[in-house]
């Protein structure tokens, strides 16, 4: 019976795993701005035109007619939400001038030129209602693919149909024919569509940063190992990132090798001092007190919240293991190499569950101006421009660029960089160069006080060892360098 339990609880914490697993995907998946207008497209759109059809089949002045101009313009408005025509003034008015446009061309067709009986629609009313919804929609701005559609559509509204009768107040009674009860309803239908757009526009699509990137609304408790010579600016950076979240603070830890674990719990109070060997006890001691003025000098700087920890162990587990138990969602590390390649001890820390920065410094405490390359958009990518806005402020001026090998490419290259920069308020501005992107960066470097890139980790080994990760051939670049990871656990 003890056997079968546990292969259930194994079972259901594997079942658990995966589940997160593919949640963490789909987020990931979902942060890509296309995908998000796309899925948006398929969920919305439908439920819409449901709506619609409800109201169709209720109400006699709701004609079926009207719906292929609708479905295009509202998936135009879902799919398309920065472009010139997702404008619920252009999508109302554009459709609704075409339809009355259509009717308008109708009338003076039947005027003007009589059509044989054969003709079910006078050619000379098809013509001037796409003639006449030109030259409106143009003349006031309003000009929008569907509306030709309903100009032309309004055209084969049954002229056998008689009176459509309307009560909407008692004793209150209204006759339209088919072809003006038609213009109305593509207005209140189209009203309708263009609410519910607004709605999701303002509450959701233009707050997605805050809903769907993690960093906007996380990794505002900061770790910093304190390894190297250049601890003490990496820990600046980390506290001007966690200063711009109310909630933000620093942890600043030092990870002593070799060291009885009872001197710890001496330091703490917990044991016996003097039971413990004196030499651990000062290295402790020294330790926490150049912690105790790095986190006093971070408070007064930055007015961040700072704690110290001092713990022994392998840095790299140990490290880890302390940011989740200080209930750190970043881990800030100096920049580290072996051989010409990271160390093992910050390749562990990029790999980990936690969202990571490794920071190679110059000695500067200040980063108004930071350039992010960014090669594919994403979780990464957000991440490292919500970094970079972090660290310049107000007054800085942050660079998100990308390079193309194709001139054919730019256009694309263009959109991919304003679905990644439009989410976040600070003014960041986009360039995109015909360039490799390590040159770029090296020729440029020097306008800036900080290059932001992503890790290889979502690269495959194959991509890895024909081409080398940007960061390792960008050891000459005279500015701090940051590589930011997304954790298994920030994802």
């Amino acid at each position: 019976m003890g056997r079968r339990r546990e292969r259930l609880r194994a079972a259901l914490r594997r079942l658990r795993s995966a589940e997160r697993r593919e949640v963490g995907e789909f987020l990931r998946w979902v942060e890509n701005t296309d995908n998000l207008v796309h899925l948006s497209a398929m969920v919305f759109v439908p439920l819409l035109i449901a709506l619609v059809t409800l109201l169709s089949n209720a109400v006699e002045a709701l004609p079926y007619l009207l719906f292929p101009p609708l479905a295009s313009g509202a998936y135009t408005l879902f799919v398309r939400p920065e472009s010139r025509y997702a404008s619920p003034r252009r999508f109302v008015g554009g459709i609704t001038l075409g339809a009355l446009c259509g009717w308008v061309a109708f009338v003076a067709a039947e005027l003007l030129f009589p059509a044989a009986p054969t003709f079910t629609v006078p050619p000379a009313a098809a013509a001037g209602a796409i003639a006449l919804t030109a030259i409106v929609t143009w003349a006031l701005d309003l000009e929008e693919p569907s509306a030709f559609s309903s100009a032309l559509l309004v055209l084969v509204v049954e002229m056998g149909t008689g009176a459509i009768t309307l009560r909407p107040l008692p004793g209150l009674v209204i006759r339209l024919s088919p072809r003006s009860a038609y213009v109305l309803s593509v207005l209140l239908s189209t009203a309708l569509v263009a609410a519910a757009f607004v709605v999701w526009d303002k509450t959701f699509y233009e707050r997605r940063a805050t809903y769907l990137y993690g960093t906007t609304h996380g990794d505002d408790h900061v770790l910093v190992p304190m390894r190297g010579e250049d601890g003490v600016e990496t820990a600046t950076m980390a506290a001007r990132i966690a200063a711009a979240h109310d909630a933000g603070k620093v942890v600043l830890l030092d990870v002593l090798e070799g060291l009885d674990p009872d001197v710890l719990a001496a330091h703490r109070g917990e044991g016996d001092p003097a039971a413990v060997d004196e030499a651990g006890a000062e290295r402790v001691r020294k330790a926490a007190e150049r912690l105790d003025e790095t986190a006093a000098r971070l408070r007064e700087q930055t007015g961040v919240p700072c704690e110290v920890i001092v713990a022994s162990g392998d840095p790299a587990p140990t490290t880890l293991d302390t940011a989740d138990r200080a209930n750190c969602d970043l881990v800030v590390t100096p920049y580290e190499t072996e051989d010409g390649a990271l160390s093992p001890y910050v390749r562990r820390v990029l790999s980990g569950p936690i969202d990571a920065v490794a920071h190679r410094s110059t000695g500067t405490n200040d980063w108004r101006r930071v350039m992010v390359p960014v090669a594919r958009p994403g979780d990464t990518a957000h991440a490292m421009v919500d970094f970079a806005t972090r660290l310049a402020g107000d007054r800085g001026r942050v660079s998100v660029c990308t390079c193309i090998g194709d001139e054919n490419a730019r256009r694309g290259a263009e959109h991919r960089l304003a679905n990644v920069v439009e989410a976040f308020d600070a003014p960041v501005e986009t360039r995109v160069a015909r360039a490799e992107i390590t040159n770029y960066i090296q020729e440029n470097a020097d306008a800036y006080d900080l290059v932001m890139i992503g890790s290889s980790g979502d690269r495959s080994t194959a991509s890895r060892l024909i081409s080398p990760p940007t960061f390792r051939q960008l050891r000459d670049v005279d500015c701090d360098v940051a590589v930011v990871d997304r954790g298994d656990a920030g994802r």
